[in-house]
């Protein structure tokens, strides 16, 4: 599947913002499961361009001067290729390019402060997971977060733990990404948070999207990508952004803001398939 996506956030100030410096994870990388075709950014900023250690593409821009409005927007086509598989797995190996620096995936078997896994959510997982993570069992873990901790909006927000979603059993598809991270390494297993785009046809608005990377094999750099929210392996209707060790490590959009109080933020987010 190849998309068209146009993804555009606007900040609002009722008191106007002074300074600002922001860092964005806006911009996919081709990789295994997909080809970027195209892809361009706009911000009211000269952005500047890195790779981090994750292996994402990071914008960052200051701006200066009062300012009740800051608008960034993203547009591209990203062309969505299949695992390939790997011995009977459903995996794709993730290497750095030649010359590139890249944490190993053992940094993803520790826990942070949003993805701490405690007594009872290990409890939960074990029985998913001490017998080993093969495809199978991860995904029957995945569709025992979603049972757990169900779809629902506006329950809780970006600074939400997998531990307070886990007990409450609510949350968007930021929460039970984050607990299917943190019960894999709860048991030693690397994962890792993704954000991106999820294309569903029948929707009639869009959102930005997440889901998991869980390592099947750290020394050749196997993973696998599962989607709690809709309990499946990723397929077609995916479109990786960022991978990170949780979302604040993967966020779309971070700033630091100097002034710049009653803030509100609209999302408009189009993705058209490409035929």
């Amino acid at each position: 599947m190849k998309y068209k996506i146009h993804h555009k956030t606007v900040y609002r100030y009722s008191e106007p913002v002074r300074r600002s410096v922001h860092e964005l994870r806006l911009a996919p990388r081709s990789g295994p499961l997909q080809s970027v075709q195209a892809w361009e950014l706009s911000a009211p900023g000269n952005l500047s361009e890195a790779r981090d250690g994750f292996g994402n593409i990071v914008h960052n821009f200051t701006m200066a001067g009062p300012a009740h409005t800051i608008s960034i927007a993203a547009t591209g086509e990203v062309e969505v290729r299949l695992a390939q598989g790997d011995g009977g797995h459903h995996g794709f190996h993730d290497l750095p390019d030649s010359g590139e620096s890249r944490v190993s995936p053992l940094y993803f078997t520790t826990g942070t402060p949003l993805t701490h896994a405690p007594a009872d959510m290990q409890m939960f997982a074990a029985p998913y997971l001490t017998a080993g993570h093969a495809v199978p069992a991860l995904l029957a873990l995945a569709g025992g977060i979603a049972d757990r901790v169900r779809y629902k909006a506006n329950t809780t927000n970006v600074g939400t733990s997998a531990a307070d979603a886990f007990r409450l059993g609510s949350g968007v598809c930021q929460d039970q990404a984050q607990v299917m991270v943190a019960a894999c390494r709860a048991f030693g297993i690397p994962a890792r948070y993704v954000s991106g785009y999820f294309y569903d046809a029948a929707a009639t608005s869009l959102a930005s999207h997440a889901w998991t990377d869980v390592c099947l094999d750290a020394g050749r750099g196997l993973w696998c990508s599962i989607d709690v929210t809709h309990r499946c392996i990723t397929d077609g209707r995916h479109v990786r952004l960022a991978v990170g060790r949780d979302y604040a490590s993967a966020a779309p959009i971070r700033g630091i803001l100097e002034g710049g109080a009653g803030e509100t933020m609209e999302v408009d987010i189009a993705i058209t398939p490409v035929s």
